[in-house]
């Protein structure tokens, strides 16, 4: 009973108060608070951009382009513009083979941007070396002219219209968007215009020859083709019956 009773009056120890660790986070100065409003913008409109040109390329997936940027430009200063949507079934096969072997012959073989042809353009000291796809992109999105953002820009929009679009939309979207003439966009107005008849009926010889004027339309012709004009018209030809027999054109003929 003794201990017991011993036991009982030890005074029972409280535990000790836990000391504070965690320091109070210290009150951001006004240039860290604009550095982060700055990158949170930034981020932000990084994002917006986008999720924009996604949902652009998106629909133009399931929706053929009404106009585009240059076609403005060239209605308000031409007083119009002529241009027929025409679908790639209603397209002579030999002009989209045409087209390809002449601006583009490895089209089915690159995921947007063809990163031989820009290292010999680079080794040559040129420009150029722009594949259809970047092509597209260029006129269907944005503006002519030469700038580095407008290239930076587009080396970014082409891999995405490629993951978006097929190989045959981005040869449908880009037969019916160049120019072929002073105000005549699409190859179903260029075949009316030049020979009077409609883009599906275009011959072997036409069709090389409307893909000889690009990219300069203004300065060449299809019914009145240039030495010059005749010349690369016969090499294009052949090259749209080459990428036929040896499967390059494949991608876009399916």
């Amino acid at each position: 009973m003794a201990e017991q009773s011993a036991t009982a009056k030890r005074p029972v120890k409280k535990p000790a108060p836990k000391k504070k660790t965690a320091k109070k986070a210290k009150k951001l100065g006004p240039i860290e608070r604009a550095r982060r409003f700055v990158r949170r913008v930034l981020f932000l409109g990084v994002f917006a951009c986008v999720a924009f040109a996604l949902l652009w390329t998106l629909l133009y997936a399931v929706i053929n382009p009404p106009t585009t940027p240059y076609m403005i430009s060239e209605g308000r200063r031409l007083g119009g513009v002529e241009r027929e949507w025409v679908a790639m079934d209603d397209i002579a096969p030999v002009m989209a083979r045409s087209a390809v072997a002449a601006e583009d012959a490895n089209f089915c073989l690159h995921w947007g941007l063809d990163v031989t042809a820009i290292q010999a353009a680079v080794e040559r000291g040129r420009g150029g070396a722009s594949t259809i796809s970047q092509q597209v992109v260029k006129n269907v999105f944005l503006w002519h002219g030469r700038s580095w953002a407008r290239k930076a820009i587009e080396a970014l929009w082409t891999p995405l219209s490629e993951a978006v679009w097929s190989k045959r939309r981005i040869v449908e979207i880009y037969l019916n968007v160049a120019e072929f003439d002073e105000g005549v966009f699409g190859v179903q107005a260029a075949a009316r215009h030049y020979f009077g008849v409609d883009a599906s009926d275009l011959s072997a010889t036409q069709a090389a020859r409307l893909a000889a004027i690009l990219p300069s339309p203004k300065n060449r012709s299809a019914s009145n083709p240039s030495t010059f004009t005749r010349n690369r018209a016969a090499s294009i030809r052949s090259g749209a019956a080459t990428i036929a027999a040896d499967g390059r054109a494949a991608c876009f003929e399916g």
